[in-house]
């Protein structure tokens, strides 16, 4: 096992502590009915802990030199697919699990287009545990009127309630990586609102596009007669930028954008 070295075209850095390992497998508890998807698991650490829980355990693995390792942990409970995430039909388990999560170390260099495609899929996805690199977990987790507020903080909040547990020094990693982790947990909401991903991310992103210019500059293309009677209803000047404005407030504006 310890022959397989790691390869930086993949991320890989091959989490080692014991203690941090057994918590993140433990941040849900889950029952026989439910299903826990990992990503990227490697040599199987994470993995260990996982199979031990009563669900089901199915893990993505882009590296097939893992193959030979990770098929020791296979059993009725535990499945492994050999392939990219990316591109796999997640909706297959829509109906199959009474709860669906995920807890994964995933590459932090592909972290968005992952979330982005469990998002977009017809899985419902419970809750997820995974571990980020610290700076994306604090822009993950981030309040509005703070530096790390952004576009992709209030996107996940229409899905999610995020909680930042703790962090793990480059040491818990072999090899170690040149940054800090830190591992975040999303619970799914209760009610969430229809509405379009793919374009309600346009409209954030470009509401956030230049952090010091005014919101009403980076949304010139809209209607801003409509974004300014809501903006009003909340007590914000015109002169506010996006950083100072919560989430509930850019979903009223993005549901009235045409009207």
């Amino acid at each position: 096992m310890d022959l397989i070295h790691a390869k930086k075209s993949l991320g890989q850095n091959f989490l080692k502590d014991e203690t941090i390992l057994k918590k993140i497998a433990d941040s849900f508890s889950t029952t026989k009915e439910d299903l826990i998807i990992e990503i990227g698991p490697g040599k199987g650490a994470l993995t260990k802990y996982l199979i031990q829980k009563p669900s089901t355990t199915i893990c993505y693995e882009l590296d097939n030199r893992m193959k030979s390792v990770l098929l020791s942990f296979e059993n009725d409970r535990c499945q492994f697919i050999f392939g990219d995430f990316l591109k796999q039909d997640l909706s297959v388990f829509s109906k199959n699990y009474h709860h669906t999560y995920v807890i994964a170390n995933i590459p932090y260099y592909i972290t968005t287009p992952i979330l982005n495609h469990i998002i977009e899929s017809n899985l419902i996805v419970d809750g997820m545990t995974i571990m980020v690199q610290k700076e994306v977990a604090l822009r993950f987790t981030a309040l509005p009127k703070t530096k790390n507020y952004g576009y992709y903080t209030v996107l996940l909040q229409h899905y999610f309630d995020a909680e930042y547990l703790f962090d793990v020094p480059p040491s818990a990693f072999n090899p170690p990586p040149n940054v800090m982790s830190s591992v975040v947990r999303f619970v799914r909401k209760a009610s969430i609102l229809d509405i379009d991903f793919s374009k309600f991310q346009q409209f954030l992103a470009k509401a956030f596009s230049q952090k010091r210019k005014t919101l009403k500059n980076n949304l010139k293309d809209f209607n801003w007669s409509n974004i300014s009677k809501i903006l009003s209803k909340y007590s914000f000047l015109e002169s506010v930028r996006a950083e100072e404005i919560p989430y509930d407030v850019f979903v009223e504006i993005f549901l009235n954008l045409n009207d």
